[in-house]
C-alpha cells in the first residue's frame, strides 16, 4: 500500500465514503466497509479520522465542494448580471442532474444526524455551511459586478440556501420534466430583482 500525506488519505477516504454511503445508506454504511472501499486498513481509517462525526463533516463539506467549484467558475461576469446568476444556478442544477445520488445523500446525512444522538451539531453545521456558501458566492459577484443588494447580505443567503434545498429535494422527489428550465428561469428574475446594478457616478 502506498504511503500517502495524511490530507490525502483523508481525502481518500472520504470520497470513499461518499461512494458507500450513497450506495447502501449511512446507517449501513460502516467504518470497516469504508475502509473497504478506499482500499486500506481499517488503522488507516482510524489515524485519519478521530470519529465518525468527523468523518460524516468531512463527507458534507467535500459534496458541497464538488459544485461550488462548478458554480464559482460559472458566475464569471457576463454581459449582464441576470446571465451571470443564471449561469451559477445552472451549473448548481446540472451537477443535480448529474449527481442526484450525492445531494440524496446530503439529506440523508441531515436526517441521521437529527436523530442519532450526539451528531445534532452536524445538521446545524451543514445548513450554516449552505449559508456560508451563498455569502462566499455573493461575495464573489460583489467583487466582479458592480450592484447594490436590496437585502441584507445574510437574507439573501439565507433565501437561497432553503430555495436551492427545497428546489432539489422535489427533484428528488419528482424527477427530471421539462418545467425545471422555467423553474430557473423564474427564480433568477426574482433574484435578479433583488439588486440594483451601478450605473457609474
Amino acid at each position: 500500500m502506498a504511503r500517502l500525506p495524511s490530507a490525502e488519505r483523508r481525502r481518500q477516504l472520504t470520497e470513499a465514503a461518499i461512494r458507500a454511503m450513497t450506495r447502501d445508506g449511512v446507517p449501513r454504511t460502516t467504518t470497516r466497509s469504508i475502509a473497504a472501499e478506499a482500499g486500506v486498513s481499517l488503522s488507516v481509517f482510524h489515524y485519519c479520522f478521530a470519529s465518525k462525526q468527523e468523518l460524516i463533516e468531512s463527507v458534507i463539506t467535500t459534496i458541497t465542494g464538488h459544485y461550488v467549484a462548478l458554480v464559482r467558475e460559472a458566475i464569471r461576469p457576463r454581459e449582464t448580471l441576470r446571465e451571470t446568476v443564471r449561469a451559477g444556478f445552472q451549473a448548481y442544477w446540472d451537477h443535480v442532474s448529474a449527481h442526484p445520488g450525492e445531494h440524496m445523500l446530503t439529506y440523508e446525512l441531515t436526517q441521521y444526524a437529527l436523530r442519532e444522538p450526539g451528531f445534532e451539531h452536524l445538521a446545524r453545521r451543514q445548513y450554516e455551511m449552505y449559508c456560508d456558501t451563498y455569502t462566499e458566492l455573493i461575495d464573489q459577484l460583489r467583487r466582479t459586478t458592480d450592484f447594490e443588494l436590496t437585502v441584507p447580505v445574510p437574507v439573501l443567503a439565507r433565501y437561497l440556501a432553503a430555495m436551492t434545498d427545497g428546489l432539489t429535494l422535489n427533484f428528488l422527489v419528482l424527477g427530471d420534466d421539462t418545467t425545471w428550465t422555467s423553474i430557473l428561469d423564474t427564480i433568477t428574475d426574482h433574484v435578479s430583482g433583488l439588486v440594483r446594478e451601478e450605473t457609474g457616478p
